[in-house]
């Protein structure tokens, strides 16, 4: 029987995190009506508010990740869990049973090393957002590039390249896929993008900063990306704590 192990990084979410987890609850049948067991993992990245509080009252798995980092606190997640599978998701999302049927009906097929889905925003965007939104989308699928708040790997390939790289601050779902995708053609695995149905994930970074904040951190990451992603102070809209 395979079992699933949903892995929430959350620092500071307790507006969100519970509409993440009803989420979850909803959503979950999707894989354990097809014979799959399934927990939910949540990582307090060392939040000063709610946050495992309110995940302990939805039934989830606490574990405390003291260090401020992304991908700490989703290695510290898939530390703890117990899938064959792990589906690490973001505490601002919200996955549907379709979302979830999907991914588990391209598991189902075999062969098949890691999930990932585009991605759809929960409020209208300006057209500047909407087109950068949309190019994601579209690289996402043409390079099978995973999109940080959908990720479904199996659980012994993450492992075997070592999970999420601590030296980045970000783009660290990036470096994962490019790991992946080299373990995937070395084994004769593939990886897949859902195209439909997207997950729905929060767009309050594109209302919390000003559109010429976002734009100069894209371009600083286009123009030397290796040091800005492993600078926290470069990344500080990841951990600056600003939550609507």
């Amino acid at each position: 029987m395979p079992t699933l192990s949903i892995v929430i990084p959350a620092y500071n979410e307790e507006r969100l995190l519970p509409r993440t987890l009803e989420a979850v609850g909803r959503s979950l049948p999707a894989f354990t009506s097809r014979g799959w067991e399934a927990e939910v993992v949540v990582c307090d990245n060392n939040s000063t508010d709610r946050t495992s509080e309110l995940a302990r009252e939805w039934g989830a798995k606490v574990v405390f990740e003291p260090v401020n980092q992304i991908g700490r606190a989703r290695n510290c997640g898939a530390a703890a869990a117990r899938g064959d599978w792990l589906l690490f998701l973001d505490a601002d999302s919200v996955p549907t049973p379709e979302l979830f049927a999907a991914a588990e009906a391209v598991v189902a097929q075999g062969r098949v090393l890691f999930v990932g889905a585009v991605v759809e925003l929960d409020a209208s965007l300006p057209p500047v957002a909407s087109f950068l939104l949309g190019s994601w989308n579209w690289l996402s699928r043409t390079l099978r590039w995973m999109a940080g708040s959908f990720i479904l790997v199996e659980a012994s390939a993450f492992r075997e390249i070592g999970g999420f790289d601590l030296s980045l601050y970000a783009s660290e779902e990036l470096d994962l896929s490019r790991r992946l995708k080299s373990l995937a053609r070395r084994t004769r695995r593939r990886g897949v993008i859902l195209s439909h149905p997207a997950l729905k994930s929060s767009a309050r970074r594109m209302t919390m900063y000003r559109r010429g904040h976002l734009l100069f951190f894209l371009l600083k990451a286009s123009v030397r990306p290796w040091s800005t992603v492993r600078s926290r102070e470069a990344c500080r809209m990841w951990y600056d704590g600003k939550r609507e």
